[in-house]
């Protein structure tokens, strides 16, 4: 009987249930600190104590949801496509914007690192933490960096950033979509972008293009920042 929910069937069925669930939560209660993945995250966690199954086995048979990352962030280049008019006179804007967030973000966790004694492999965990998740588990590996706590730091700015996003962009006054899709894919990518959709169909495609530019430019970042740590 163990077996069986130690299948790969039934931890697919697992990830996707729980994420529903969450959202299901969410709606009833809308309470911003249960957010649809916290509380898939926490019976994931529940379910891999319970059966005792060990992290790399699980990762194996949940494969297939790592490789629909990739394929997901693609298809939000659909909606961009749809809203192409809104970058006509826009683009070295939009350029400008994500190049300087994606140096404030490196240079963020590099500061706070510096401050606080973190070593090298630390910073190197934590830089990448605004990509999205494929590209943030390549640059952290190729940097030297522990992936399994890049994952947790993206997870966490992907939610942080969905949950006080909206009320940060609000409370500056901020009412460009541009802006606001920019703001939200670039600091806390799919998650964030998945928020700028309830947004709006225009904050969603800058958001979706926010993830795959900022994506780009710290990967090519953070190996020039940390020639020089």
């Amino acid at each position: 009987m163990l077996q069986l929910f130690k299948s790969e069937t039934f931890v697919l069925l697992l990830i996707f249930g729980s994420y529903l669930a969450g959202q299901w939560l969410f709606k009833k209660v809308r309470f911003p600190l249960l957010h649809p993945l916290i509380i898939a995250i926490a019976i994931v966690m529940g379910y891999i104590k319970l059966v005792g199954m060990p992290i790399p086995e699980f990762m194996d048979k949940s494969e297939l949801v790592n490789y629909m990352l990739g394929p997901s962030v693609v298809a939000l280049g659909y909606l961009l496509y749809k809203q192409i008019d809104y970058l006509k006179g826009n683009v070295y804007s939009i350029l400008t914007s994500v190049f300087i967030g994606s140096i404030v973000g490196i240079i963020s966790v590099i500061a706070l690192a510096k401050l606080t004694g973190a070593d090298k492999v630390l910073i190197a965990s934590l830089e990448p933490k605004s990509v999205t998740t494929p590209i943030a588990l390549a640059v952290s590996q190729q940097a030297g960096g522990i992936t399994p706590i890049t994952a947790a730091a993206v997870v966490f700015c992907g939610i942080l950033g969905s949950i006080l996003g909206p009320y940060i962009l609000k409370l500056l006054g901020i009412k460009s979509s541009i802006a606001k899709g920019l703001a939200m894919g670039a600091s806390s990518h799919a998650v964030g972008t998945a928020k700028a959709i309830e947004m709006g169909v225009i904050e969603g495609a800058i958001s979706g293009l926010a993830i795959g530019l900022m994506g780009v430019m710290t990967a090519l970042l953070i190996p020039i920042f940390n020639h020089f740590l």
